[in-house]
């Protein structure tokens, strides 16, 4: 009877590691889906402002009489980068709450040790400081003020 009752807690345990390491390997996914999200979102705002900059250089050496669509363009690009960083930021923080929660609760049902941290993400620090990078390069473009101007 006591091999069946070891072979069980064995079980139990080996289970609930398992399950504890399924939460870091599902947190660190979450962490690789945002860093796809910083990488098209810093092409789409390096390549916008590249592009209105480059414009913008012509205008103003008189190569160009008219440079304001291709510089809009350059714009949108910039905007539309900013708002995919912010949604897969947004995105990001609501998945790992609930993440932490589920993970709360299991630990509380006694399902999972939950003795390993479970860490602010380094890669959703480096999405807040592309945001902010972001919007100074849209401040620029937009109202002509900032440290890109």
């Amino acid at each position: 009877m006591t091999e069946v009752a070891s072979s069980a807690q064995v079980s139990t345990e080996l289970a609930m590691r398992r399950t504890g390491m399924a939460f870091q390997r599902t947190r660190m996914a979450a962490d690789r889906t945002l860093m796809a999200v910083i990488r098209t979102s810093l092409s789409l705002i390096s390549f916008g402002f590249t592009i209105y900059q480059f414009f913008n250089k012509l205008k103003e050496a008189g190569v160009l009489k008219g440079a304001a669509s291709s510089r809009n363009f350059g714009v949108s690009l910039v905007l539309l980068g900013i708002g995919m960083l912010v949604v897969g930021i947004v995105y990001h923080v609501l998945f790992m709450l609930g993440l932490r929660r589920m993970r709360a609760g299991m630990k509380a049902d006694g399902l999972v040790h939950a003795e390993s941290g479970f860490p602010t993400s380094l890669v959703l620090i480096v999405a807040v400081l592309l945001l902010l990078i972001g919007v100074a390069a849209a401040l620029s473009m937009l109202a002509h003020v900032g440290p890109y101007e």
